[in-house]
């Protein structure tokens, strides 16, 4: 009986934290609804599978809870991609399934561990966390030889560049494939193509930046 209450406890905070971790934090930033049931499901599926292998296999059943951990975690990132973002939060609700499911750590214990785990996430998740940087990807239609026209090309059409690779040069349909991360310009200015490609003026019309 002792036993039971000791897991139903294990359960409760699993299922308290996963539900902070998708409905608190997740959910109100991504608005993915179709990834809810997946975080769910499988917190309390791989919390089920390591707590049993915990009573039934003893030390060999641990070893084969992380085992369990690792090939889902690949089987994750080998289906439907995802945003980085949202490999971060797969990764963090496997982790508190496996951290509440061992019986072995007292429940103090396993409360502050997700609790750590749900701080972290919520802090680097957190919108107003380098708000104005950005990634996207580029397809421009001219190909610049020199890297400062490239830069200030960028620079016109989506703001301060802070780094950028070229993926791609097409000569036949003179196109430039372009990752760029870029500092968004402040609202109500528009990016200004200057000798430095940095400045930036008060917004007056139509912008002068788009993505193609």
């Amino acid at each position: 009986m002792e036993s039971v209450r000791h897991l139903a406890a294990h359960l409760c905070l699993d299922l308290v934290a996963v539900c902070l971790l998708t409905f608190a934090v997740y959910y109100p930033r991504h608005r993915r609804r179709d990834l809810v049931p997946a975080y769910l499901a499988l917190n309390v599926a791989l919390f089920t599978v390591v707590a049993a292998l915990a009573a039934t296999g003893g030390n060999g059943g641990l070893t084969l809870g992380f085992g369990l951990f690792g090939v889902l975690s690949i089987i994750r990132l080998r289906s439907d991609a995802v945003q980085h973002e949202e490999v971060a939060y797969y990764f963090t609700t496997l982790v508190l399934g496996l951290v509440c499911g061992l019986p072995q750590l007292s429940l103090p214990m396993a409360a502050t561990l997700g609790g750590i785990l749900l701080l972290v996430v919520y802090c680097a998740d957190h919108p107003r966390l380098l708000a104005r940087s950005r990634r996207t990807l580029v397809t421009l239609d001219t190909v610049h030889a020199d890297p400062a026209a490239l830069r200030a090309d960028l620079a016109r059409r989506l703001g301060e560049p802070l780094d950028w690779t070229v993926m791609e040069v097409d000569y036949v349909r003179d196109l430039t494939v372009v990752d760029v991360r870029y500092r968004e310009p402040l609202p109500g200015t528009v990016p200004l193509a200057a000798d430095n490609g940095q400045a930036e003026r008060p917004y007056q019309g139509k912008p002068a930046w788009e993505t193609v």
